[in-house]
C-alpha cells in the first residue's frame, strides 16, 4: 500500500510548521507533494519531523517561482525539474514490491483576473504538462498539486468564496504584506469589471443575491483545464472514489470548490483504493495549517513482475 498526499502549504508555511506537521502526520503518507514550498528550511524541517527524504524543484530565482517539493519514505530513483510557467517536479519512487511510480508535482497559474478567469493560461500549461508526461505513457504515474481549476460537473459555492475574498480584501487594504498569498478582489476581478467591486462586497450579506451569484458563477466558471487531463485518460482519484461528495479543498476556512487534485494514469488507477480530503489532523484544524486542505489517495501494492515494461521505463538516471 502506498499513500499519497498533495498539499498547497501557502507561501512557504514559515510560521505554520506545527499545524502543518500535525495535518500531514495524521494521514501517515508515504509520499507528500508540497505546493508553494517557497521556504527550503520549512521543507527540510517537515522532512526531519516526518522522517522522510525531501526534494525541491531546482534553480528558483525568486519567491514568485512558487517552488514545489516532494517528501518520501520510499526510495527515490531519480528526480528532474521541468520548467514551464512554473516548475514541475518529477520524482520516481520504488515500492517494496518493486513497482516504480513516477510522481509529478505541479502548480498551475491562478491569473483569475485575466481572460475568462485565466483558463487559457492553465490550458496551455496542461498541454505542456501532458507533453512532459508522454514519456511515462504506459507506466504507473500520477500528477498532483494545485490546479486552480474546477472539474467538469463539480459543485461550486461561489458565494462562500466571495465572502472569503471580501474579508481577505478588507484585511489586504489595511495591511497588504500580512495577506500575501490570500486572494483579494483586484486579484480575482478583471480590470474593466473592478467598478463592480462595491456591489460584490454587498452580495455576501443577502441570501437571495448569494443564490443568484452561485447560479451565475457555476455557469461562468471555466472547467476546460481539468477536462484536458480527463480526455488524456488521467483518472481523478477523488471523484472516482466519491461520486457524490463535494470534496472542497479551498479556501480551508470556507470551503467553496475543489481545485487540488491527484490524477492517476490508467495503470496506477487500477490499484486505487481510496481518496479523501482531511479537514483536521491531530490537534490542528485545516485552516490553521494552510488556506488549502490536502488530498490523500491510497494505492494498493502491485506485483513487480506484472509491470516489467513500466519498471524498465522508469529507471533512467536523470539529474536535478
Amino acid at each position: 500500500m502506498t499513500r499519497i498526499l498533495s498539499y498547497n502549504i501557502l507561501v512557504g508555511a514559515t510560521r505554520r510548521v506545527d499545524p502543518l506537521t500535525d495535518m500531514i502526520k495524521a494521514a501517515r503518507p508515504d509520499i507528500v507533494g508540497l505546493v508553494e514550498a517557497t521556504n527550503p528550511k520549512v521543507v527540510e524541517e517537515l522532512a526531519h519531523r516526518l522522517d522522510m527524504q525531501h526534494v525541491l524543484s531546482a534553480f528558483p530565482t525568486h519567491l514568485q517561482d512558487w517552488q514545489v517539493a516532494l517528501l518520501s519514505r520510499l526510495p527515490i530513483i531519480y528526480t528532474k525539474t521541468h520548467f514551464l510557467t512554473k516548475p514541475v517536479l518529477e520524482v520516481c519512487v520504488e515500492e517494496a514490491s518493486g513497482r516504480q511510480i513516477s510522481v509529478f508535482v505541479t502548480h498551475l497559474s491562478a491569473d483569475f483576473s485575466k481572460g475568462w478567469a485565466g483558463d487559457g493560461i492553465r490550458r496551455r500549461e496542461v498541454r505542456d504538462l501532458l507533453r512532459i508526461m508522454l514519456a511515462r505513457q504506459g507506466t504507473p504515474h500520477l500528477v498532483m498539486g494545485d490546479f486552480n481549476a474546477l472539474a467538469p460537473g463539480d459543485p461550486f459555492k461561489a458565494s462562500a468564496l466571495l465572502s472569503y475574498v471580501v474579508k481577505s480584501d478588507e484585511l489586504y487594504r489595511r495591511n497588504p504584506a500580512s495577506m500575501k498569498g490570500h486572494p483579494h478582489l483586484n486579484f480575482v476581478v478583471p480590470g474593466p469589471l473592478r467598478i463592480l467591486n462595491p456591489i460584490l462586497r454587498t452580495i455576501p450579506r443577502s441570501k437571495l443575491l448569494c443564490g443568484l451569484f452561485d447560479s451565475a458563477a457555476s455557469v461562468y466558471a471555466p472547467r476546460g483545464t481539468i477536462g484536458l487531463l480527463q480526455k488524456a485518460g488521467y483518472v481523478d482519484c477523488f471523484r472516482k472514489m466519491n461520486l457524490e461528495a463535494e470534496g472542497f479543498t479551498c479556501p480551508a476556512a470556507a470551503p467553496a470548490g475543489r481545485i487540488d487534485f491527484i490524477f492517476a494514469s490508467p495503470e496506477l488507477a487500477q490499484s486505487l483504493q481510496c481518496c479523501y480530503i482531511p479537514t483536521e489532523g491531530g490537534s490542528a484544524r485545516g485552516e490553521e495549517a494552510s488556506d488549502h486542505l490536502p488530498v490523500v489517495a491510497e494505492f494498493g501494492e502491485a506485483v513487480a513482475a506484472a509491470y516489467p515494461s513500466q519498471i524498465s521505463g522508469c529507471t533512467e538516471e536523470v539529474g536535478v
